[in-house]
């Protein structure tokens, strides 16, 4: 068994170079959601994670048809979705979220049939939809740093407009906030954080990193401040204790991340629960 000081010694072998080039990448990926999710959160939104990995897969697919840039191609086509979604959601007569399933689930499909008229498509496609740690390459960590720190830059400038839109879309409009353009912004921006997540974790299993920190950090933090602190810093904790049970047992990267945060999820319920027990044996006494 590879023990942790090993796994930290195999991070510096340069013949493993891609294994810190996966560090580096699970850490961007965690950081971003882990903010971008408690904006999701708030907004009760979290099928959107989910549904934007699926509405990228079209520009995935005529990027390798084209062999094109697989990351830009998924950008594309998943900032397109996420602009056709904020602007059809504004009719109030339909939910967000139906309007989100109607738009992910046809992008998906039409990226099914794109995809299925290109011969031998099995490749590099397929490490977008379950992840691949050995495809990270020092390119893909600078698209990733540079449009994370994009993304966290918009977060920050747009804080308070997105917390008001989120918490109350009529008296958004009532203090003349542009809702049409801010749902757009946040769109992209899980969207952009959605695609950053994908080489490494996999479209498929991509929904984790945006739900589960910020569950557990909805859980454990009254303020939203604290919130977007403690969800970032959970998800980059997981992801590399997920990467090291990857590495030190052989097993797939995506799904071993994903199983680390949600067992990290259950022992942040099960410390809560016990807290709050504990607090009401102390008030009845």
């Amino acid at each position: 068994m590879i023990t942790p000081l090993d796994f930290l010694f195999d991070l510096f072998n340069p013949s493993l170079a891609f294994l810190p080039r996966a560090l580096a990448a699970v850490t961007l990926a965690s950081l971003v959601t882990g903010v971008v999710g408690c904006h999701v959160m708030m907004r009760g939104m979290v099928f959107i994670g989910d549904a934007v990995a699926h509405s990228v897969f079209p520009g995935l697919a005529v990027a390798f048809v084209i062999g094109g840039n697989l990351v830009f191609g998924g950008l594309i086509a998943g900032v397109i979705t996420a602009v056709l979604v904020a602007i059809f959601s504004q009719n109030q007569k339909l939910r967000e979220d139906s309007v989100i399933g109607i738009f992910f689930a046809g992008s998906f499909a039409l990226g099914i049939v794109i995809i299925s008229l290109a011969p031998g498509y099995s490749g590099s496609i397929q490490d977008f939809l379950f992840g691949s740690i050995v495809g990270v390459s020092r390119g893909d960590i600078a698209q990733a740093a540079a449009m994370s720190a994009g993304i966290l830059l918009l977060l920050w400038l747009f804080h308070r407009q997105l917390v008001t839109v989120s918490l109350d879309r009529e008296s958004a409009r009532a203090l003349g906030l542009p809702v049409l353009w801010l749902d757009i912004l946040l769109y992209v921006l899980v969207t952009v954080s959605v695609v950053i997540s994908l080489q490494t974790l996999g479209n498929v299993l991509v929904l984790a990193l945006i739900v589960v920190p910020a569950s557990a950090s909805r859980l454990t933090c009254r303020r939203l401040g604290t919130m977007m602190l403690f969800s970032p810093v959970f998800g980059v904790l997981c992801s590399t204790a997920g990467l090291y049970f990857s590495w030190a047992f052989n097993l797939p990267t995506g799904g071993t991340i994903v199983l680390t945060m949600v067992a990290a999820f259950v022992l942040v319920w099960v410390f809560t629960w016990m807290r709050s027990r504990v607090k009401l044996r102390l008030r009845a006494s």
